[in-house]
């Protein structure tokens, strides 16, 4: 039996720091709160009025939008299938 140190304890203490360094970033600091505002700014860039609305807002605006956007695409796929020219 040792002292409690090698590598097992090494190991453990790692994934302490890891654990302890992961909940510190998450945990609503500055930084993650920057991240989240710059990634709502993004995505206000993309969907069409999206820079007028308020985040509970523009992800029902960013689901209708994705939504819309796959009916267009499905549309465009069936259209260049109707006209495709035979061979």
């Amino acid at each position: 039996m040792g002292l409690g140190f090698g590598p097992c304890k090494e190991f453990s203490m790692v994934k302490w720091r890891m654990r302890r360094r992961r909940t510190a970033c998450s945990g609503g600091g500055s930084t993650g709160g920057r991240s989240v505002r710059m990634k709502i700014k993004r995505l206000q860039k993309l969907i069409p009025g999206g820079k007028l609305m308020q985040p509970d807002r523009l992800f029902l605006r960013t689901a209708d939008y994705i939504l819309h956007l796959r009916l267009q695409l499905n549309l465009l796929q069936a259209l260049s299938k109707i006209y495709q020219p035979s061979i």
